[in-house]
């Protein structure tokens, strides 16, 4: 039996380097149209099929780049008919990644985990992959530390200035404060609404702080009293505590609100199945608006206002600089990346469904 080629085999046929032969299957845009053909032709006469551990043991890489995120799948979801219905923020920041790792010839290695997990599984997927993209908050600033002296890692959401040691990582976040200030005004001056809850998060979260933040600057802007704090904050951001919030909110003191601002999309979507059951009608007796733009917020109905952030693009963004990086490109100084938001304008507020309106950070 013939010895299985090998890429040594193959850069000797074609006349190049074992990098070069390794860079036509994982990044074939940067070598040269004649040499890529010349490595792929020999690479088909000697019946040469890369090898992941082969790549390795070459260029000391193994082709694949991490991600670490907390398990943020809502059980209201699981088993929807349709599968794209529980298509959730991180599974969109998922479908970025991939998209992009495959356009640059890397696989993607994923380890989600409920809280207190994390920590576990990040030494495990640090160490198998080339680059590393984590959710803010996930991982512990000491651990971070220690894997961004081996690899690169690009952290994302939250804001930059939340972890000051941190400051040395590439970071992509969008504009939460002003996407829900530009949603809450929207509230304020379009419908003249006055009486509006937000609803937040008892974790301290900085996404939906700054949140909070636009959702406080727009009442204090438009004159209304008592935003200085959340109506509610739930332990969790889930259809189920969203329903919860909803009849919280319409059996508390003082009246119910005209409009009830979720922080994320599933809660808002659980407010939306508890006020039908309750006989209320959304927006003809209260208003309620999400924040995400997951693809539930559309499927609903009625359809849900909303602030659209670029879930894939920030997945995309994330694999571009760790390849960036890893190819020694330019520049050097930590790139902090701040991508816009939009709000979507649909019935759970009382307007015709729009597309989204770009909301810049």
């Amino acid at each position: 039996m013939n010895a299985i080629p090998t890429v040594y085999d193959v850069a000797e046929r074609a006349g190049v380097s074992i990098a070069t032969v390794s860079r036509v299957y994982r990044s074939p845009d940067s070598v040269r149209a004649a040499t890529r053909e010349r490595v792929l032709a020999a690479a088909t006469e000697l019946g040469y099929v890369p090898s992941g551990n082969a790549r390795g043991l070459a260029s000391r890489s193994t082709g694949v780049l991490g991600l670490c995120f907390p398990d943020y799948s809502d059980p209201d979801t699981v088993g929807a008919e349709d599968d794209d219905a529980a298509m959730l923020y991180s599974d969109q920041i998922i479908r970025g990644m991939e998209r992009a790792a495959r356009r640059h010839g890397y696989a993607l290695l994923i380890a989600a985990s409920l809280a207190g997990g994390p920590e576990s599984l990040v030494a495990q997927v640090a160490g198998r992959v080339d680059g590393f993209a984590v959710l803010a908050r996930t991982v512990p600033t000491e651990e971070l530390e220690a894997i961004s002296r081996r690899r690169p890692v690009v952290m994302l959401a939250g804001p930059r200035a939340q972890d000051p040691s941190l400051d040395h990582l590439d970071h992509v976040e969008v504009a939460n404060e002003d996407g829900q200030y530009e949603l809450t005004r929207h509230l304020i001056h379009d419908h003249g609404l006055r009486r509006l809850a937000y609803v937040g998060l008892v974790d301290d979260s900085p996404d939906v702080e700054a949140r909070f933040r636009g959702f406080r600057r727009a009442c204090a802007e438009a004159g209304i009293e008592g935003a200085t704090a959340p109506a509610l904050r739930m332990p969790m951001m889930t259809q189920a505590e969203g329903a919860r919030a909803a009849g919280l909110l319409c059996e508390g003191g003082g009246g119910r609100p005209e409009a009830f601002v979720f922080a994320n999309d599933q809660m808002a979507v659980g407010a939306l199945q508890a006020l039908e059951r309750r006989g209320l009608r959304v927006p003809d007796d209260v208003v309620v608006t999400g924040f995400d733009g997951i693809p539930l917020s559309r499927m609903v109905r009625p359809a849900l206002t909303t602030v659209r952030q670029p879930m894939v693009r920030m997945g995309e963004e994330a694999v571009d600089l760790l390849v960036r990086r890893l190819g020694g490109q330019p520049p050097r100084e930590p790139v902090s990346l701040m991508l816009p938001v939009g709000v979507v304008r649909r019935a759970s507020c009382g307007c015709e469904d729009t597309t989204a309106v770009p909301t810049l950070g």
